[in-house]
């Protein structure tokens, strides 16, 4: 697929004083565009077809693994956060501790650009990847030269809680056998796909068996997942945001409701929305869908 594009060998940037796990595609004198996954996410998710996409379009994409997985830094004598335990802490007002936040995972990303003497680039956000672009737009507006935000959320209270058979399935312990994964991989993606697409199931096998192979750590994903929860709201910090926006979200997301994006929407200045109908949260699951993300981010790039 990616033949006639320039790929980069696996490259580790230091940042935080840990190590960051990154490759590029596309030439290096093109627009960078660094993509940021969301929960649980190695670099290897987002798609290499999706990346030289974004190639042909004129942009340099940047891939990496967030800390505690893939082949970055691993935080395993930080322990395993009990979950239910911060969830009582949280429903009581506490303030709650977690052994990172996402401002350091924004710190990570900015180590990466660092690495590659990159100044500023276009950076697009998955899930709770928006969540961390979001954090770099915020506290470091001058690095970011527009933000995308996909099936994310501002953290804000009072919309309707996630399907729960989709919680569940994010939150239960990974199977710990390759074929348990891949099929827990599978279940995950029919429930948070949506009805207005199908999913490739045969690349979601691939991408999960490939994503065991290179690095099963569920313990650093429970380690993000605390991060998560520990972000509280941005809302305040976001409606003063000067950096372009564009929030995609779908219609049917079972996890983040539409209601979200569209009040995230209201909440940038001149944020610019687009709702898929039938998405749900899955996108690298859907070739279908990527053209209407790719056609709105280019447009927004622009």
């Amino acid at each position: 697929m990616s033949q006639n594009v320039l790929h980069t060998d696996q490259g580790l940037a230091r940042a935080n004083g840990i190590e960051i796990a990154y490759d590029t595609y596309g030439d290096p004198g093109a627009a960078p565009l660094l993509l940021i996954m969301g929960l649980g996410g190695q670099l290897i998710n987002w798609d290499e077809a999706f990346c030289v996409q974004l190639v042909a379009r004129g942009y340099r994409v940047i891939r990496f693994d967030n800390r505690d997985v893939g082949l970055s830094t691993k935080f395993n004598e930080a322990g395993v956060p009990d979950i239910n335990h911060l969830n009582l802490a949280l429903e009581r007002g506490e303030t709650i501790q977690t052994p990172y936040t996402l401002r350091d995972m924004a710190g990570d990303a900015l180590g990466v650009l660092d690495a590659l003497k990159i100044q500023s680039a276009h950076v697009l956000g998955s899930s709770m990847g928006g969540r961390i672009a979001h954090m770099m737009a915020i506290y470091h507006p001058h690095r970011v030269r527009t933000l995308t935000s996909i099936m994310s959320t501002m953290g804000e209270p009072g919309f309707p809680p996630p399907n729960p058979e989709a919680l569940s399935l994010l939150l239960e312990p990974a199977p710990t056998d390759r074929e348990g994964y891949i099929e827990s991989s599978v279940l995950s993606s029919r429930v948070t796909s949506g009805t207005g697409f199908l999913t490739d199931e045969a690349r979601v096998r691939e991408r999960a068996g490939k994503a065991f192979d290179r690095s099963f750590n569920p313990d650093g994903v429970t380690r993000q997942y605390a991060a998560l929860m520990s972000a509280g709201t941005s809302k305040h910090d976001l409606k003063s945001l000067m950096v372009p926006t564009l929030i995609i979200h779908g219609s049917e997301d079972p996890l983040i409701p539409a209601e979200v994006a569209v009040d995230m929407a209201s909440t940038i200045p001149e944020a610019t929305l687009l709702i898929i109908e039938g998405m749900g949260h899955s996108v690298m699951d859907i070739p279908q869908i990527w053209p209407q993300i790719l056609d709105a981010f280019t447009r927004h790039a622009a």
